[in-house]
């Protein structure tokens, strides 16, 4: 039940549904791990002598983790909210300036980067502008860095889609995004390529695949304020999204103890620019 990249031809338009929600986004939705900026540190080289582009910066979540770094960060992103309150959220870093602009629309004005991140983010780009413009854009030997975080669970964990099963059904059945996330283990076995995006092909080098668990525990209002921000959610119809939501959030409070969480698997994927 996260955010489905292959839903083509909504692609453009449910890019845009963030940009209703940029508060919410920023408050609720997962971060990625120190550990996983340190290992594209580590395996790219980056640091203060380096240029960053990151594609999709959102509300500069993962902005915030690669100007730390030391680097030159220019930061593209189409909505105009969330543009802005990422500008907001790193006034205090020099590092960093945002653009706003599709990436297929993005004016590089000739410029080169070492490397491309992008961060829950690429499945939104058209594959068929999207990897060439990378590679377009890197310096040779550049690298391309995409990061996600995948909704998984494990085996007899009480996980939130088992526990409101009926509620999703009820107010919107048939649905057919419902379901259960996948199991940890089958996810950790796809640690090869690109993920769910569409193959660059002979673009860029082999990747390399890193994972990193993170579990987020969050009040039934907070919850149902994860899954608002969710373009799942968001696509549908406000008089079914909210009473379900509601709904949700009266659960996890009463059968839950107000308590519930979210298991994930942070992921990295990092290949090389090919000559």
């Amino acid at each position: 039940m996260a955010d489905d990249p292959k839903m083509r031809p909504e692609r453009r338009d449910l890019g845009r549904v963030f940009n209703e929600v940029p508060e919410l986004y920023d408050r609720v939705r997962p971060g990625y791990p120190d550990e996983l900026f340190a290992d594209l540190a580590g395996i790219t080289g980056m640091d203060e002598r380096s240029s960053v582009l990151e594609v999709g910066c959102g509300t500069g979540q993962a902005t915030r983790s690669l100007a730390a770094l030391g680097c030159s960060v220019t930061a593209v992103e189409p909505g105009g909210e969330m543009a802005a309150l990422a500008h907001r959220r790193l006034a205090g870093f020099h590092n960093v300036e945002i653009e706003r602009s599709t990436f297929e629309e993005w004016d590089d004005r000739g410029r080169r980067f070492d490397a491309l991140v992008a961060a829950s983010s690429w499945h939104w780009v058209d594959p068929s502008i999207g990897w060439r413009r990378a590679h377009d854009v890197l310096n040779p030997g550049g690298w391309m860095a995409l990061l996600g975080n995948v909704v998984v669970r494990r085996p007899g964990e009480p996980e939130m889609y088992a526990e409101t099963a009926d509620l999703h059904e009820r107010f919107c059945p048939g649905n057919p995004g419902w379901g259960h996330p996948p199991l940890e283990d089958d996810v950790r076995t796809t640690d090869e390529g690109w993920g769910l995006v569409d193959d660059p092909g002979d673009l860029f080098g082999p990747t390399i695949v890193r994972w990193y668990p993170t579990v987020q525990w969050l009040n039934g209002n907070d919850f149902a304020d994860l899954l608002r921000s969710t373009s799942l959610y968001r696509r549908l119809d406000r008089d079914v999204r909210e009473p379900l939501l509601d709904a949700i959030a009266e659960r996890i409070r009463t059968r839950m103890g107000d308590r519930a969480s979210r298991r994930y698997l942070s992921v990295l994927r990092v290949g090389q620019r090919a000559e």
